[in-house]
């Protein structure tokens, strides 16, 4: 399977019809033309608040139902009622830790990694007011992948949480969460599974991947600003969440503190949709009406395979590139053997380079890639990274081709001449 860039181009309209190389993805894709009309379609004909007795209401309502179950789809959740939405996977993060908090006791421990984005990282450490402990696996600096041996070192009968990323924000590097998971139930514990830079790129399957809570943000993968929180429903039906009294006391609705970001909402659908349709071009016809539908699981499924064959094509022609760059370093996996487990995220410097003076000369070119830390502290600290500036990092997604590709190596040439 292989995805077409030109069809997948004629999708977003700020990419078709701009000089701009977008490879700054980890920190945020374009959107669809279909995400564009969902958000005004929804301004123009169900802009109403929640709970109404009046047609524009029930018209949202429905809006955000049919959404709830587009995402039910996207992560395989058992049913919709475990799919919570809110501003961003940060804050979402920050309530559940909150709701978790209020069942343990001073000495209790929570366990985090050094290879996550600190949006998987604060929220826990931030029960440390309550006494709780927190335990911070290390990572194999070689190939920036989880220490499994520490990760194990760490896990105890006081263990009530591992938070982990499917995925590093940064260098890639793909967990093995099911293993995880598995570990951590036998300890009598719960995982929290960060998803953010690993949907864009993967299926997730969250029955198979058996993790309690996960979290996502829909502008990663094509879609508005978004955070989405999956969570088991007797998980969910237990916890007692922070919310005003009016609020209903039911999943997912006690989770959604105020009025959500309705128009977001309707985007991010459309977002799962237009990765169903990519589907849709290795499998059954595309039906338009997905309530119905029961084959939106199996679309999505072939999307995600489709853009990780796509997209780990185009990393390994990035990669062959920058290796020939002088004094260039990596940070993350760099056998090519071994890029099935890891995102097309490559995270690198450039001896006698800043990082900040490397992506503001690309830029200048209108090839957009980011540098710093990316919020991944825990983990550039780690790397002794963080006093010198970060690293640069180049992020592929579905829109991408190998024009681009060849484009920034050629820069980049340029700027070390």
């Amino acid at each position: 399977m292989s995805l077409d860039p030109q069809w997948v181009r004629s999708h977003f309209p700020s990419v078709l019809n701009s000089e701009t190389v977008f490879l700054d993805n980890p920190g945020g894709t374009q959107v669809t033309q279909s995400v564009i009309d969902a958000v005004t379609d929804y301004y123009l004909t169900a802009n109403a608040n929640h709970g109404g007795a009046f047609p524009t209401s029930e018209r949202s309502d429905a809006i955000l139902h049919q959404a709830r179950i587009a995402f039910a789809d996207f992560l395989n959740a058992a049913r919709p009622e475990e799919i919570a939405f809110g501003p961003n996977m940060t804050t979402l993060t920050f309530l559940l830790s909150r709701a978790l908090g209020r069942w343990m006791r001073p000495d209790d421990e929570i366990i985090v990694t050094r290879l996550d984005h600190d949006a998987n990282v604060a929220p826990w450490v931030a029960l440390e007011e309550r006494g709780i402990v927190i335990k911070r696996v290390d990572i194999n600096t070689d190939d920036c992948t989880l220490d499994m041996s520490d990760f194990e070192r760490h896990l105890s009968d006081k263990t009530r949480v591992v938070a982990v990323g499917l995925a590093s924000n940064a260098v890639g590097s793909v967990n093995p969460v099911r293993t995880i998971a598995d570990l951590t139930h036998m300890a009598g514990a719960l995982v929290f599974a960060d998803a953010v830079a690993y949907a864009p790129h993967y299926p997730i399957d969250v029955q198979q991947l058996n993790v309690d809570f996960l979290a996502c943000s829909a502008y990663k993968f094509y879609g508005p600003h978004l955070g989405i929180l999956y969570g088991k429903y007797e998980h969910l039906d237990r916890l007692q969440a922070y919310k005003v009294r009016p609020a209903e006391n039911v999943p997912p609705h006690k989770f959604e503190t105020g009025t959500q970001n309705h128009e977001g909402i309707a985007g991010a659908a459309a977002a799962v949709n237009y990765l169903a349709t990519v589907g849709e071009k290795f499998g059954a016809p595309y039906e338009a009406d997905y309530a119905a539908f029961a084959g939106r699981r199996k679309h999505l499924k072939t999307a995600m395979r489709a853009t990780q064959s796509y997209e780990k094509n185009l990393f390994i022609r990035l990669m062959n590139g920058l290796r020939e760059l002088p004094g260039v370093r990596f940070y993350g996996i760099t056998n090519p053997a071994r890029f099935d487990y890891r995102a097309p995220t490559a995270c690198f410097n450039l001896e006698g380079h800043h990082p900040q003076d490397i992506a503001a000369k690309l830029g200048a070119q209108n090839i957009n890639v980011w540098d710093g830390n990316y919020y991944a502290l825990s983990l550039m600290e780690r790397l002794d990274l963080e006093t010198t500036g970060g690293a640069v990092r180049i992020g592929l997604a579905q829109y991408n081709t190998s024009e681009e590709i060849d484009r920034i190596l050629a820069a980049l040439y340029k700027i070390l001449k």
